[in-house]
């Protein structure tokens, strides 16, 4: 008895603190289930139904689908939908993926600086989500899909017009034969057309009575000038130069001198070298002054006439290189310049004409014929290039889709160039080089994408009720800038540059409390007054219960 005893002063301190473990332990374990109640009952109140055979159905409820009747099936959420705000968690930490404009989410750059609208870029990090629209693919659907993807990098900006065209002769090459005189002709040398000619060949013999008498009076003159030369000289050298008028050349003239006989009919040579394109003449026809006997071209340089759209016009300058290929010779190409560009434009077709000239050894190039014309132009030695197939067009914008790690993938707007040759197309803004793109699948990637948007709306809260919830916290109302009544007309006021934070308006300046950018300034308190109404009716709160 005497140990029990002993511990008998203890025995109220030993109950009491079985007690409290017992209190203790049943404590936590009631508050972890309530907690793990709660969440699930969270869960199951945001749970998103949808069909198997049509994603477009979505339900908050489970049930049938009203197009197949088939039994909806629970979505599978992505971690952390519909728990951040849009942009996404960032810690700002890590190492910096590129920068980018606060005011134009398509500028981006590898380095500090500042925007087109001069304000500083912002950085971005790798871990940081950049865009809310980021989806997230396992593998095995990855690998389904057969996405193909792409790295870019720099390279030349090439730019490549093929037309058609025309080959002429060159207009300057080309002459035309006639007689200053009437008369007869009495022999053809030249009688087919096509006929190759060189420069003083004979063409054919006129017999003309004032060709006749003109030489009878220049052999009148010179026999007077060997008896008076002082008298007869003027009258010799008139006679010389109406033979020349008429054509009739020196050799010519010299032989009149040497024989001392006028000849019936004279020779009329052929003025340049080349090929003779049209012939109006025959033997014994009777010629009048000006018509047109024989058309002479030279074809060792032609003419190729192409027709150039208006939008490519940019693209071409005098002295550039032209290639052109023929039909019949498949495995040869002629090399040309670009000579000129014509100044109107074509009502019809809405063309250009442009012209380049073409040397033309051996005639292969024959006018009449069409020729396949390329125009190639460097329009920058070193551009960032993007495939064709990897840009999706929706009306004014131009979504590419960026490979992210862990099977991620962001839609990301970009402003395009011109386009390139090989499929490319320059890339203005939006991109980086080194940054790897989806060529193909990417319209599987769009509607994944835009089923995940619809998705994040329905669970997101009401942006509204969020904004009154937010304004109706007195701690958030001493926040906002003071709007500005009662002030003069004449004072500037100061606001929030993003659109969407218009109703935050100043008198001084400072920072905006929603995005904690530096405000600027807007205007006068009239004009504060507008833009405030205006949004307002925008915005209007939802009516409280």
């Amino acid at each position: 008895m005497k140990p029990f005893s002993r511990l008998l002063p203890l025995l109220p301190a030993v109950l009491a603190g079985a007690l409290g473990f017992l209190l203790g332990t049943r404590f936590p374990i009631s508050s972890n289930r309530a907690s793990t109640s709660s969440g699930s009952t969270n869960q199951e109140a945001t749970a998103l139904y949808t069909c198997g055979m049509h994603p477009q159905i979505i339900q908050d409820a489970p049930g049938n689908c009203p197009i197949c009747g088939m039994k909806l099936t629970p979505m599978r959420r992505e971690p952390g939908l519909g728990s951040h705000p849009a942009g996404g968690p960032t810690n700002g930490e890590g190492k910096i993926r590129y920068w980018r404009a606060p005011m134009d989410p398509t500028y981006i750059s590898d380095k500090p600086g500042k925007s087109p609208m001069g304000m500083d870029l912002v950085p971005v990090y790798e871990d940081e989500i950049v865009n809310p629209g980021a989806i997230a693919i396992d593998p095995v659907t990855i690998q389904n899909m057969a996405l193909r993807t792409t790295v870019l990098t720099n390279g030349p900006l090439n730019r490549t017009i093929r037309t058609v065209a025309a080959i002429e002769p060159d207009e300057t090459l080309q002459a035309e034969v006639t007689t200053k005189f009437m008369g007869w002709v009495e022999k053809l040398y030249v009688d087919s057309t096509g006929e190759q000619v060189h420069h003083n060949d004979p063409l054919f013999e006129v017999y003309s009575p004032d060709l006749y008498t003109a030489q009878i009076e220049y052999l009148l003159a010179l026999k007077t000038a060997g008896t008076a030369p002082e008298q007869s000289a003027e009258l010799l050298e008139t006679a010389r130069t109406k033979l020349r008028y008429w054509d009739i050349s020196d050799s010519q003239i010299e032989e009149l001198n040497r024989t001392r006989q006028p000849r019936k009919t004279l020779q009329i040579l052929a003025p340049i070298n080349g090929f003779v394109m049209e012939k109006n003449v025959v033997e014994g026809q009777m010629v009048s002054p000006g018509k047109v006997l024989y058309r002479i071209a030279d074809l060792g340089l032609v003419w190729v006439q192409a027709q150039i759209y208006e939008q490519d016009l940019p693209f071409i300058n005098l002295g550039q290189e032209a290639l052109v290929t023929l039909s019949y010779l498949p495995d040869r190409q002629f090399r040309g310049r670009v000579t000129y560009i014509y100044p109107d434009v074509d009502p019809k077709t809405r063309t250009v004409q442009v012209r380049m000239e073409f040397h033309n050894p051996g005639y292969f190039l024959k006018p009449g014929m069409f020729a396949s014309v390329q125009l190639k132009s460097e329009l920058s030695p070193s551009a960032l290039l993007v495939p064709e197939m990897a840009v999706l067009r929706s009306g004014d914008r131009n979504t590419v889709f960026v490979t992210l790690p862990g099977g991620k993938f962001e839609p990301r707007q970009v402003r395009l160039g011109v386009h390139a040759e090989n499929d490319m197309i320059q890339v203005l803004a939006g991109l980086l080089p080194g940054e790897r793109v989806v060529t193909s699948g990417q319209f599987l990637l769009d509607s994944e994408s835009q089923l995940r948007e619809a998705v994040q709306k329905m669970l997101e809260p009401n942006p509204a009720k969020a904004a009154t919830n937010t304004a109706s916290m007195p701690e958030m109302k001493a926040m906002q800038p003071t709007p500005a009544v009662g002030l003069e007309s004449e004072a500037i006021l100061y606001t929030c540059p993003m659109k969407s934070h218009a109703h935050v308006v100043s008198d001084h300046p400072g920072k905006c409390p929603d995005c904690e950018m530096v405000l600027v300034e807007t205007g006068t308190v009239e004009h504060g007054k507008i833009a405030e109404e205006q949004w307002r009716q925008e915005h209007p709160h939802p009516t409280q219960p």
